[in-house]
């Protein structure tokens, strides 16, 4: 038997056939699960390694449920639960609009679909995390284009999701604001399959993005799972209030246009390199959305009050 000390030291993974203490395997790839090397671990071969400049230091484990119990485990759960649910509200917005346009009997179905394929998707991304690690490495550069950035597999994703919610909320613009959903062309409507299929493909782009960050958040599979579940959860319970909300006043929807709009940018920006702080992005949401609810209530007090002039009239 030979004893080996085992440190933690970037960009290095373990050769296969190496068995430590306790029968625990050590051949897991640095994106693989499993628990960490074991420190002093006691080896039946010799341990061979080498350094991998391309694997960044990074160990997505998946350890017994004793291990996750832990106050580490629940911070990073409940933190990521309540960003996957801010990342998520994006997410809920697209698809409010694109049920929009669907019979009023069929809305609540596409909805629940269509969180139920995100949450199955964020799920399978999380299973497969070295793909979604592969997604990041350089396919091309722009350089002939003045911009010194590498476009990875995710870059593309985000770049064709952005693009096409600029084309669709431009498109649901002009019909809104033109009304040609309501003449002619009123019997466009996208059929219940049309609109799963936009959103399953938005359902992708942002998934992507809500993955990569429970990856940059926690260590443990399990935990990361567990919070895409709740934030899912959570979405469900509040989607068809959103979109009845956003179906019932125009200018809202308008406004959650413009949001997609916004949303568009950011992603064609981020995917050629140009990244934005999106606690910015977030604010001008809130700050929009908080004064056309003041101008909501505006508009109800003065309708009160314009009914209450009136009825005093009539009395008169």
């Amino acid at each position: 038997m030979r004893i080996v000390r085992i440190v933690r030291a970037p960009w290095f993974r373990f050769s296969p056939g190496i068995r430590g203490v306790g029968g625990r395997w050590l051949n897991r790839e640095l994106y693989g699960a499993g628990p960490r090397p074991l420190r002093g671990a006691v080896v039946s071969t010799p341990v061979r390694y080498h350094s991998t400049p391309e694997s960044p230091p990074l160990a997505i484990r998946s350890a017994p449920v004793a291990e996750l119990l832990t106050f580490e485990n629940l911070v990073a759960f409940l933190t990521l639960a309540a960003l996957e649910v801010v990342l998520g509200v994006d997410n809920v917005i697209v698809i409010a609009i694109v049920t929009g346009r669907l019979p009023e009997a069929q809305q609540a179905r596409a909805r629940l679909i269509g969180l139920s394929l995100a949450m199955i998707m964020r799920i399978g991304l999380l299973l497969t995390i070295s793909w979604i690690m592969r997604l990041q490495h350089p396919l091309f550069t722009l350089d002939a284009v003045g911009l010194a950035h590498a476009v990875s597999g995710k870059d593309l994703i985000l770049i064709c999701g952005g693009l096409f919610l600029l084309v669709k909320a431009t498109k649901e613009i002009h019909a809104t604001v033109e009304g040609t959903h309501l003449g002619a062309n009123a019997g466009r409507a996208p059929t219940f399959s049309a609109a799963i299929l936009q959103i399953v493909l938005l359902d992708l782009v942002f998934s992507l993005d809500s993955v990569i960050t429970a990856v940059g958040m926690a260590r443990e599979i399990a935990v990361m799972v567990a919070a895409v579940v709740v934030a899912v959860v959570v979405m469900m319970v509040f989607a068809g209030r959103i979109s009845r909300f956003v179906s019932r006043h125009p200018t809202v929807k308008l406004l959650a246009l413009a949001f997609l709009i916004m949303i568009g940018v950011l992603l064609v920006a981020e995917g050629v390199g140009q990244h934005f702080d999106r606690r910015h992005i977030y604010f001008a949401m809130a700050f929009s959305l908080g004064v056309e609810l003041l101008n909501m209530r505006a508009r109800r007090n003065a309708q009160r009050h314009a009914a209450a002039v009136a009825g005093t009239e009539l009395g008169e």
